[in-house]
């Protein structure tokens, strides 16, 4: 495991008994309602908008995006909402608790340090940041400032996720022995980031807290069909100890949307289909047994079992509101998130090592600081960099110019 990166072995608490309010208890906690403001209103933002206004716990006080069209839709929608273009005003405002930042991944790290320098707590959109170090930094400043620091891993908060935890936890599976995520669309073209730092963070998400443990090398393959220098297909491999591995298919090139996870155990499989409505899980009672001794070859015979196949009931609930609502319990409750800071370093350092093998042409990149290779710095559009004492922006002076063009 890369130094840094916390052990994800032992498993998390069960997400319903952690996201669901606890009532009364917290409405006597609170003294006020947590005041909030939303840094980007593009293709996520009105869905956080959305969420966070819906919540009892919370007021959703101020909105910042430098499209002035978009601003008005959203007047449109919620017309007591104050919208700015200038986000040191939300950053800044003594009137806010919390800052939530859904803007392009380049424009994370400046944004939600100066959040978190202004005493706010802080809720990034995936992935965290563009490399490790600056997850690292942003880790560093909310543990001294005592500031509750979350990455808007939205799977994690999803049913069919929690339920896919619970029977891999329970053993319902036997030995888990790979997984295999696509997550296929026609667009949409990112201009920051590649494929695979743009789909691919749901599914290592997923898989990271399925498997309960860090992957021990990477590789990825990929090609840049359309812009020059982002790649819009990928295929990522994640090797695990005990012989486990998972692979990941991305891409903005498929007529058809996908998003569908396959996990294949030693005596049952789990097949989770995102796109179904009512039918997201389905585990089949199959497997193949491997004799277990023969003398001769005409006793070699695998066994193949043919079991049913069998729909767990899931109560639906949105994972994006349950998300919102976590962040604002545990600002209340001062309590580690779920998916807090340390979950978004594993996440990006995966990415790194993923971005690391693409400019190698898929040779693997080994997370492995015991023989002194350690995760090399890559740019989140895959280019390589050395490692150099970066000049740290004017956070909130600058904050105008790092916004711009929030997605």
């Amino acid at each position: 495991m890369p130094p840094g990166v916390a052990a994800c072995a032992a498993p998390l608490q069960p997400l319903t008994n952690r996201v669901r309010s606890t009532g009364q208890e917290l409405r006597n906690r609170m003294k006020r309602l947590i005041r909030v403001g939303v840094l980007g209103c593009g293709y996520w933002g009105p869905l956080l908008i959305r969420n966070f206004r819906s919540l009892a716990d919370c007021r959703l006080k101020i909105v910042c995006d430098l499209d002035v069209a978009r601003l008005k839709h959203a007047c449109a929608m919620y017309s007591d909402l104050e919208t700015v273009t200038a986000p040191e005003r939300v950053i800044e405002g003594t009137d806010i608790d919390a800052v939530v930042i859904a803007t392009p991944v380049k424009t994370h790290y400046p944004l939600a340090k100066a959040s978190l320098l202004a005493g706010k707590h802080t809720f990034i959109e995936k992935p965290m940041a563009a490399s490790s170090a600056e997850c690292e930094e942003l880790i560093d400043i909310a543990r001294r400032k005592g500031l509750i620091l979350m990455v808007d891993h939205t799977f994690l908060y999803s049913a069919p996720v929690r339920k896919i935890a619970e029977i891999v936890q329970a053993g319902d599976l036997g030995e888990i022995r790979y997984v295999n995520s696509r997550r296929l669309n026609l667009g949409l073209f990112q201009k920051d980031i590649n494929v695979a730092w743009d789909l691919a963070p749901h599914d290592i998400s997923i898989i990271l807290h399925i498997l309960g443990e860090f992957p021990i090398a990477v590789n990825c393959q990929g090609n840049a069909h359309v812009s020059p220098g982002v790649e819009d297909v990928t295929n990522m491999s994640l090797f695990f100890p005990h012989k486990r591995f998972a692979t990941i298919q991305s891409s903005w090139l498929e007529p058809r949307k996908i998003r569908e996870m396959t996990i294949v155990g030693s005596q049952r499989m789990i097949v989770y289909d995102d796109l179904q409505t009512r039918e997201k899980i389905r585990i089949y009672d199959v497997r193949v047994v491997r004799p277990p001794h023969y003398d001769t070859f005409a006793e070699f015979h695998y066994s193949y079992h043919y079991g049913d196949s069998y729909i767990p009931h899931l109560q639906q609930e949105e994972p994006l509101n349950l998300a919102c609502k976590h962040f604002i319990e545990c600002i209340e409750m001062n309590s580690p998130p779920i998916t807090g800071g340390r979950h978004g370093l594993e996440m990006i350092k995966v990415l790194e090592g993923a971005s690391a093998s693409l400019k190698m042409n898929g040779a693997p990149f080994t997370f492995d600081g015991r023989n002194g290779t350690d995760l090399i710095s890559v740019q989140s559009n895959g280019a390589r960099y050395a490692p150099r004492q970066r000049r740290t922006p004017k956070t909130t002076r600058n904050a105008r110019l790092l916004v711009r063009g929030v997605a």
